[in-house]
C-alpha cells in the first residue's frame, strides 16, 4: 500500500514543483516574442540599406568572365566537334575506308559525321578554329582546320579529273552557288597562309574563278541571285563571296582583288543598308519599287561579318577603307540599341516578339569584341555588350558542347512568318563557327583590358 502511494504522490510532488518554478522565472519581452511570435524580419528601405548593391536576377550571367571559363565552353564545342566530323573516305555508304585516294571512284563517299566538312557553315568554322588556335596557343584548334583542309586537298585532283559529275567532293569540283565556295575558299587560304603541308592551291582557284567570273551578277557587276525572284540579292552572299576575294587580294598582293571587295560592299549597302535604322534587310529584288525590309538576324551578322573580315586585310591606304569603315559603326550603332536585356538578338532584330537566336548573337559577340581589339569602335561603350551577348551564347552550349538555339538554313520571304517560325536545332551547322570566333575573341578583349563591376555595372577601366 505504502508503495503504490508513493507512486503515485511523487510524481504529483515533481509537477507542482515545476509549476512553481516555471511561474517563478521572469518574463522578458524578448522571452515571451521568441516563443509566442517571432518578430518580423526587419524590411530593407533606403536609409537602412545600399539598395543600388542588391543582387539582380540577371536572365544570363553579368560579368566578364575568366579567361579559362570562356576557353572550357570552347574546349567542349571543339571536343564536340572532334569526336563527329571525320577524316574518311569509303567505297561506299556503309562501306570499308580508302586509305589510298588514288582508289576513289564516283562511288566512294565521305563518312557521314554530325555536320558536313564542305558546307560554307564549315567554312566559317575552319577559320574560327585558325583564330581560335591563335589566340589561345592551343595547337588542337589549329590542327582541327589543317587536318580537315589537308584531306579535302589530297582528295581534291583524284575527283577533279571525275569532271561535272556527281561524287563526294562535287560541290567543291563544281560549285553552282556562292555557297558552295566563298567561306570555304576564305578559309582555305587563311589556312594554306598560316602553314598548311598540302596544296590548296587547285581548290582556291577553282573557287575564285567561280566566284569573279561564273555567279549571275546585275548590269553594274553586283552578285545576285535568281531566286526566289529574277535579279534578287540577298544579303547573306555579301559573306559568301567578299571576304574570299579580300583574302585572295592578300594572298596575292593585287589591287584588283580588294577594289572587287570594296565594289561589292558598296552596291550591296547602298540598296539594303537603311541609315536611320543601322540595319540591313535581307532581300532586294531589282524590279520592284517596295522591298520588304525584314531585318533577319543572322542576314545581318553575315553582313558585319564581312566588314569586319575585308577590314582586317585591306590596305589602310585603300580609298574604300573609310566607307566601310562607316558603315561598320553606323552597323553596330544600330545592333546595340537593339540588343536584349538577356544579351542575345531576337530573329528578326526590330521585332521583340520574334524569339532569342544564338548563331547572330555569337557573331555579333564576334564581331564587336574583334572591332573593340582593333580600335575600331569606342571600347568603352561597346566591350560590355560583348561580353554580355557571350554571356548569353555560352548558356547556349550543351555540356556535350552542342550549341543550342540556332535557326536552321533559311530563304529570303516576303512575309514575317517565315521568319518567325524557323526551327531552331542543334545540328543547325550555322552555330558552331561563330560560337568558336566568338569564345576566341572575347578571350582577346579579356587579354588586352581590365572590367570592373562599378556601381553593379560592367565597366571597362579607362586605360
Amino acid at each position: 500500500m505504502n508503495n503504490l502511494v508513493t507512486r503515485i504522490i511523487n510524481p504529483l510532488i515533481l509537477l507542482l514543483a515545476a509549476s512553481i518554478l516555471l511561474n517563478c522565472q521572469p518574463q522578458t519581452e524578448n522571452n515571451s516574442n521568441t516563443q509566442e511570435n517571432p518578430p518580423a524580419e526587419k524590411e530593407m528601405n533606403d536609409s537602412n540599406t545600399p539598395l543600388h548593391l542588391l543582387e539582380p536576377d540577371y536572365p544570363t550571367p553579368y560579368g566578364a568572365p575568366e579567361v579559362s571559363e570562356v576557353k572550357a565552353v570552347l574546349d567542349r564545342v571543339k571536343g564536340y566537334l572532334e569526336n563527329t566530323t571525320y577524316t574518311t573516305i569509303l567505297t561506299e555508304e556503309g562501306g570499308s575506308e580508302i586509305t589510298d585516294f588514288s582508289k576513289v571512284d564516283e562511288k566512294s563517299v565521305l563518312k557521314k559525321g554530325d555536320f558536313r566538312l564542305l558546307s560554307y557553315e564549315w567554312g566559317v568554322t575552319y577559320s574560327a578554329m585558325l583564330l581560335a588556335g591563335e589566340v589561345t596557343g592551343d595547337q588542337s584548334y589549329t590542327d582541327y582546320t589543317n587536318n580537315r583542309v589537308k584531306f579535302l586537298a589530297d582528295l581534291y585532283p583524284h575527283f577533279e579529273k571525275m569532271g561535272n559529275k556527281r561524287h563526294a567532293l562535287h560541290s567543291i569540283v563544281a560549285p553552282g552557288a556562292l555557297d558552295d565556295c566563298g567561306a570555304l575558299c576564305a578559309s582555305f587560304i587563311k589556312t594554306e597562309a598560316n602553314g598548311l603541308d598540302a596544296n590548296v592551291d587547285p581548290l582556291i582557284s577553282n573557287f575564285m574563278d567561280y566566284i569573279m567570273n561564273k555567279e549571275f551578277r546585275f548590269e553594274d557587276g553586283t552578285l545576285a541571285r535568281n531566286r526566289p525572284l529574277d535579279n534578287t540579292l540577298w544579303l547573306d552572299d555579301l559573306y559568301m563571296s567578299v571576304p574570299a576575294i579580300a583574302q585572295m587580294g592578300k594572298k596575292t598582293g593585287e589591287k584588283k582583288y580588294f577594289d572587287e571587295a570594296v565594289k561589292q560592299i558598296k552596291l550591296f549597302s547602298d540598296r539594303m543598308f537603311n541609315e536611320k535604322k543601322g540595319l540591313y534587310m535581307h532581300g532586294w529584288v531589282a524590279d520592284m519599287d517596295v522591298h520588304p525590309e525584314f531585318h533577319w538576324a543572322r542576314a545581318n551578322g553575315w553582313a558585319l561579318l564581312t566588314k569586319i573580315e575585308v577590314l582586317k586585310v585591306l590596305p589602310e591606304s585603300h580609298p574604300g577603307r573609310a566607307m566601310i569603315m562607316d558603315l561598320l559603326q553606323k552597323h553596330v550603332r544600330g545592333l546595340a540599341s537593339l540588343q536584349s536585356g538577356s544579351g542575345f538578338w531576337h530573329q528578326l532584330l526590330d521585332k521583340n516578339d520574334s524569339y532569342l537566336e544564338t548563331s547572330a548573337t555569337a557573331i555579333y559577340a564576334y564581331c564587336i569584341a574583334a572591332a573593340v581589339n582593333e580600335g575600331w569602335i569606342n571600347e568603352k561603350a561597346h566591350a560590355p555588350m560583348a561580353i554580355l551577348a557571350w554571356n548569353a551564347v555560352a548558356t547556349m552550349v550543351n555540356e556535350q558542347g552542342q550549341v543550342e538555339g540556332t535557326c536552321v538554313g533559311t530563304g529570303m520571304a516576303f512575309d514575317p512568318a517565315f521568319y518567325y517560325h524557323r526551327p531552331v536545332n542543334k545540328f543547325a551547322a550555322h552555330g558552331y563557327g561563330p560560337v568558336v570566333a566568338a569564345g576566341a575573341e572575347i578571350i582577346r578583349l579579356l587579354k588586352q583590358n581590365e572590367f570592373e563591376i562599378n556601381d553593379s555595372s560592367l565597366q571597362l577601366l579607362v586605360k
